[in-house]
């Protein structure tokens, strides 16, 4: 097995050749529209399933916000009803390596440490700890001079913390790639450069889906196109409320041992890289671009607003063709040129501003950060849901399924969703209590719960 030089996103689709260009079948058993984790995933989980497979990916396989988030796996911290699932995809994430015989998908046992700076952190923290327990998970809490001996020459205020050493890291910008490259081996067929443009259906069915190269018949469809999923639905008036945010990380060189895994303190996430280096980024700062969508959402997402409130600096113009933007059109008829295919990647701009205030917390923070420097930086769009976990259901048209809004904690818990997902188009046995990810619940007047940011 050989690793790849790892690379760091964003990716540059003028200078990133197609990969994966099947042919598109006539008919297949299972279209699944984004090849981010999830739709990967899934692909993968199918196939062993025995079902043929078609996966279309209107960008780059990983292109999005697969390849650009921390590259954290953890069970720490998750909401009570997504820590079953994650816990599996731990499992999922651990072989996956061996099966696929790639070492860019080998999980890295460091670690992720929790600090709390406030007694209301550590109450939270205190809580998960019996909740990881109740599981069957080892997390532990640490006292205050526990918790530092963790970071010797971090310098910020820590009360405890907690530290889940079964957690780790799998290096995005390489993993879903080769992923896709063992379901394309296995004869799942995957095309880039292929959007989705609308779905067809057949007596309150799903019968098909119609791509900007074409018609592929199908009873069964599974969108999983992160923060493109609702503009999809919504061509077949399957409305769900999404919205997307942008958030934003860097590669750090050059400082000392800052911690041997991902350790989160007040306002910074930092993971270590295979290659030595550091992804960072703030927890505590995401742009939001106010367009139709917030407006149509207000209702849904304002116990969420309330939440996020300190944390969200607005934005009025989104560029063309983004999610949520002004300027984006809503509907089209199938012979038309969708945004899938005028933005085929989501590439925003990065910021100084937050690129600079993780440079100065980091010197906060920390002691010997003279040599440090930012080699790269880069931004994603996160799909996110009015309670911050994700859809996981069959929707009201017989026969489409939605895998998204995973409000920034998808990565990780990938692999666990994908065979989720794959037994629940299959009538397989789903060991899991899916009650919570179910798309009734923004619609059937129950109090919506929110899960952790």
């Amino acid at each position: 097995m050989q690793a790849s030089e790892p690379k760091g996103p964003p990716i540059d689709l003028a200078t990133t050749p197609v990969q994966f260009n099947s042919p598109l079948p006539k008919a297949v058993d299972v279209v699944i529209v984004g090849a981010g984790i999830v739709g990967i995933c899934a692909a993968w989980e199918l196939k062993k399933l025995g079902k043929s497979v078609m996966v279309c990916e209107k960008g780059r396989v990983g292109g999005e916000q697969s390849s650009r988030n921390w590259g954290w796996v953890r069970q720490t911290g998750r909401d009570p009803d997504e820590l079953p699932i994650m816990m599996e995809s731990l499992s999922l994430w651990k072989n996956i390596a061996g099966e696929t015989r790639d070492n860019n998908l080998l999980f890295s046992e460091q670690g992720v440490l929790y600090l709390a700076n406030s007694n209301e952190k550590l109450k939270r923290l205190t809580a998960f700890a019996e909740l990881a327990k109740s599981h069957g998970l080892h997390s532990q809490l640490l006292s205050s001079s526990e918790a530092k001996k963790h970071i010797p020459n971090y310098n910020g205020d820590v009360l405890g913390g907690l530290f889940t050493a079964s957690d780790g890291r799998v290096e995005p910008w390489g993993a879903v790639p080769a992923l896709a490259r063992a379901c394309s081996n296995a004869g799942v067929a995957i095309t880039e450069s292929c959007a989705v443009r609308t779905i067809e259906q057949t007596n309150g069915a799903v019968s098909g889906v119609i791509t900007e190269h074409g018609t592929i018949k199908t009873n069964q469809v599974l969108v999983a196109g992160g923060a493109w999923s609702s503009m999809l639905t919504r061509q077949v008036d399957v409305e769900f409320p999404q919205l997307s945010v942008t958030s934003y990380a860097v590669r750090i060189d050059g400082t000392p041992e800052l911690f041997s895994g991902n350790v989160a303190d007040h306002g910074l996430g930092i993971c270590k890289r295979l290659d030595g280096g550091y992804n960072i980024a703030l927890t505590d700062y995401h742009d939001f671009v106010v367009g139709p969508d917030a407006f149509a959402h207000f209702k849904s997402f304002s116990q969420a607003a309330k939440h996020s409130w300190k944390d969200t600096h607005f934005k009025i113009n989104a560029p063309a063709n983004y999610p949520g933007g002004w300027r984006t059109a809503r509907r089209w008829n199938a012979e038309q040129a969708t945004p899938f295919e005028h933005n085929r990647i989501l590439n925003p701009a990065t910021k100084t501003k937050v690129i600079d205030r993780i440079k100065e917390r980091l010197h906060e923070r920390f002691d010997d950060m003279d040599n440090a420097r930012v080699s790269h930086a880069w931004a994603g769009y996160i799909d996110t849901t009015p309670d911050f976990v994700p859809i996981l259901d069959e929707t009201p048209l017989a026969g489409l399924y939605l895998a998204t809004g995973f409000s920034g904690h998808g990565f990780g818990i990938g692999p666990g969703v994908g065979n989720v997902m794959a037994k629940m188009i299959t009538a397989a046995p789903v060991e899991h209590d899916l009650t919570r990810f179910r798309f009734s619940r923004f619609t059937d007047g129950s109090r919506l719960k929110l899960g952790p940011m």
